[in-house]
């Protein structure tokens, strides 16, 4: 948890060329539920080719994420992505250094 008591999360995400546009069309689906979970899309960040991106994500509770995680219409999205090589690195309850 951070100091404010949200969870953080960071998500590192893969993409193969062929997959960006199935992964971009991912995107625009699931990231509008966040809100629906007490999330926040705190930072979006994209390499200079497209085929990385970085999350910087925040939920009001582990619960609240848990719930995000297991949205059925999350899941049900997942079918967009289906044959699609997207590999992924989630760091949850990152906190902030100085």
């Amino acid at each position: 948890m951070s100091g404010d008591g949200r969870l953080t999360v960071v998500a590192v995400l893969d993409v193969p060329p062929g997959a960006l546009a199935a992964f971009r069309r991912y995107e625009d689906l699931v990231l509008p539920l966040l809100a629906r979970h007490e999330g926040v899309l705190e930072r979006r960040l994209r390499s200079a080719d497209g085929a990385t991106e970085v999350h910087v994500l925040s939920f009001a509770s582990d619960a609240a994420y848990r719930g995000y995680l297991a949205d059925p219409e999350r899941l049900a999205h997942r079918a967009v992505l289906a044959g699609t090589p997207v590999q992924q690195r989630v760091l949850e309850g990152v906190v902030e250094v100085s």
